[in-house]
């Protein structure tokens, strides 16, 4: 039987009760079969290589600044949950060579938080006050999920504030208006939520008030995606935002000046463009991306055109008054813009070129070109302002570079300077990479789209069709995958040893390769769109393309190569089982969507229409044609490569029940090696702390090693 919307007879919905003791019995069974298959002496000792690499002390510690402090997130193997602390940029520095030359002020201990009240606390970040930077809002969630509480915290003190803003666990933010007020989205009770289990209202909260006595100053439908509000405190250009999020690629904006007074329902102006263009304001000035093609006209009759994905500048009150924007940057057909930071006098444009990471610095004043930081080919460099607010600093940018094959290095420069960035630090190697080459290739899709595609392979990699081959990828939401240093995959799938002291048989190594397929956001919104809803199919083309080419080129063949994916990415594995398993040896699906016609009625699904359709219209009928747990007995095939489902109890955003009824759905139907693993913490990253990640990966790389090779570790 087939389901449908009009039959939607499903054996498996009972494992939809997250909680539930019949669900978590079989959950637990699950666990026990896989980790008695998987979970030996060797996935041990890579589970320890994974945690100590992740662990180590001498990692690079990330810093914003905020005041005269550098602060920073902490986690280690003294302190797995972490801790939130801080520093000065003289100590910071003094810390380039030897780490523990850099003195920390600890701020708050989360294990012992977590120790403390009993619950697994999994901290979520800080919002510092910012009149004087002694208090914070700091978000913590009890089970690593989205849902997150808000505690008003005392650094001085380094305590929570007795009868302080403390805003229980649920999906939403909150941010400081003053002193004393909060401007905040959570979880108000009755009908105050979207359909997509978001904030629906933002609300003005006085200290001393309990939450029903919140002022309500924007709501949106409850068909929307959620309500969002924020607070800007640049010194001069004051302001609140209110977002409505109509959809994941749709949105309202608008603004209302701090000082407008007491009366926070009044006040504000909308920002008029089309509601797909993404808006950003800094100051005063305003920057707007459309992901269409956007053809305006201003209030004086004046003509516009700003093309898809291109970038466009405008002072916000002349905008307002009714000022043209100014296009300054423009995509072609191989370069795109993936974002963009902006200092006291210049903005910094991060792109792409076939790929490939380039940056581009403009003045402010006038948009002109001033020199900015290279990074070497297949590799990434990231960039963000020091402290744009701050006139000593205002031009300092951190920088940060990094491949699949080289470790990260973070440098701090000034734009407009002559002077060369200066390193801060360097992450060290965390596997043997001297053998290794990075690679990129093109792929032919079935329209005959050119796919890009990373290789990382030994430089004497033997083209016979017998190497074990982990292909991955994503192709969704118009998210880039790019090169970065892949300290996971490097230690359980690259490094090479020679005396067999490695987690991979001595001498042997694998080929990791990354697909940068449509439906993310390579080359820009084009790129997304051409796989979007009805469209969607193309991403799965473009996958199994890359794997045809890998065959064909000889790198592996369908018994080598194993495809790996979480959450759309689940999705996307999920269809080369279902739709391609000629292809594969293994599959590696982890908290994945694959109930296609039920994705909207659990946990963030609705939220994604937009992404892939609304299976309770007439979108059911392109949807059904890449809804994986559907496919099973729409297009059932004869035989399916092993494939391992993993995901957390606490996903709050994909929820794990998924994969709990692909699996058990297709254990009903006797196909063979189908395994399972839920872990309770984590959220919809499956693990909350470097243990359960070690953990988790070990788990799934030891699968993925043994389908395709079928070696145990030393064999």
């Amino acid at each position: 039987m087939c389901l449908t919307p009009d039959n939607p007879h499903d054996d498996w919905l009972w494992l939809e009760d997250i909680h539930g003791e019949k669900a978590l019995d079989w959950v637990e069974k699950q666990n026990e079969l896989t980790q008695a298959e998987f979970t030996d002496a060797h996935t041990k000792a890579l589970a320890e290589q994974l945690r100590k690499a992740l662990d180590d002390d001498d990692r690079i510690p990330f810093v914003s600044k905020a005041g005269d402090w550098l602060y920073n997130f902490w986690q280690d193997v003294n302190h797995p949950r972490g801790l939130w602390r801080r520093t000065t940029w003289e100590s910071y520095q003094a810390g380039r060579d030897d780490a523990s030359a850099t003195e920390w002020d600890i701020l708050l201990d989360v294990d012992a938080l977590a120790a403390e009240e009993d619950i697994e606390w999994v901290f979520r970040g800080a919002r510092l006050r910012r009149s004087d930077y002694a208090r914070a809002l700091i978000a913590l969630s009890p089970d690593g999920g989205d849902a997150v509480a808000h505690r008003e915290f005392d650094l001085p003190r380094k305590t929570f504030v007795e009868d302080g803003f403390s805003i229980p666990a649920a999906k939403g933010s909150a941010s400081w208006v003053d002193d004393d007020t909060l401007a905040l989205t959570t979880d108000f009770g009755e009908d105050s939520m979207t359909e997509s289990s978001y904030p629906a209202t933002a609300r003005i909260l006085k200290r001393g008030q309990n939450l029903s006595e919140a002022q309500q100053i924007g709501e949106v439908d409850r068909s929307h995606i959620l309500a969002g509000v924020g607070v800007d405190h640049t010194p001069g250009w004051e302001r609140m935002v209110f977002v409505d999020a109509i959809d994941f690629y749709r949105s309202r904006l608008w603004v209302r000046p701090l000082d407008a007074g007491s009366d926070y329902t009044a006040g504000w102006q909308l920002i008029d463009v089309p509601d797909d263009v993404v808006v950003d304001i800094d100051r005063d000035l305003l920057l707007l991306r459309p992901r269409a093609d956007w053809a305006g006209a201003t209030s004086n009759g004046t003509e516009f055109h700003v093309p898809a994905g291109a970038l466009a500048a405008v002072k916000l009150d002349d905008f307002l008054a009714g000022a043209a924007p100014r296009v300054i940057f423009e995509p072609t057909a191989s370069t795109s813009l993936q974002g963009w930071a902006v200092t006291q006098d210049f903005l910094v444009l991060s792109l792409m070129e076939h790929v490939q990471s380039t940056l581009r610095a403009l003045r402010l004043d006038d948009f002109s070109d001033v020199p900015a930081p290279a990074a070497p080919a297949n590799h990434v460099i990231g960039i963000g302002a020091v402290d744009a607010d701050d006139p000593a600093v205002g031009n300092d940018v951190w920088l940060t570079i990094s491949g699949f094959t080289t470790p990260t290095t973070l440098a701090r420069g000034e734009l407009g300077s002559t002077a060369e960035p200066q390193v801060v630090r360097t992450s060290p190697a965390r596997f043997d990479a001297e053998n290794l080459e990075v690679t990129q290739h093109f792929a032919t899709s079935d329209d005959g789209t050119r796919i890009p595609y990373f290789q990382v392979a030994p430089r004497d990699l033997v083209l016979d069709g017998k190497n074990p081959v982990f292909l991955d990828g994503y192709g969704g939401f118009e998210v880039s995958r790019t090169p970065g240093y892949a300290v996971i995959s490097g230690i359980a799938w690259l490094n090479q040893t020679t005396d067999g002291t490695g987690w991979l048989p001595a001498g042997r190594s694998g080929v990791y390769v990354l697909a940068n397929i449509r439906g993310g956001g390579e080359y820009g919104p084009a790129w997304h769109e051409a796989a979007r809803r009805e469209n969607k199919q193309r991403s799965y083309e473009d996958f199994a393309a890359v794997a045809r080419d890998l065959i064909d080129r000889g790198v592996g063949s369908s018994d080598t190569i194993g495809a790996s994916g979480g959450s759309n990415g689940g999705l996307l594995v999920g269809n080369m089982l279902t739709q391609y398993p000629e292809l594969f040896g293994a599959i590696s699906c982890g908290v994945p969507l694959l109930d296609m016609l039920r994705y909207t009625e659990l946990s963030a699904g609705a939220s994604w229409a937009a992404e892939y359709g609304d299976p309770a219209t007439d979108d059911w009928d392109f949807i059904q044609h890449f809804s994986p747990y559907h496919l099973l007995d729409a297009a059932p095939r004869e035989e399916y490569p092993p494939v391992l489902f993993w995901t957390a109890t606490s996903d709050d955003r994909v929820g794990p029940v998924q994969a709990r009824k692909m699996a058990a759905k297709m254990q009903a139907k006797e196909i063979p090696d189908v395994w399972f693993f839920e872990d309770t913490q984590g959220g919809h990253s499956a693990a909350s702390d470097n243990k359960q990640i070690a953990a988790v990966r070990a788990l799934t790389y030891r699968f993925m090693w043994r389908a395709l090779t079928g070696e145990d570790r030393n064999d």
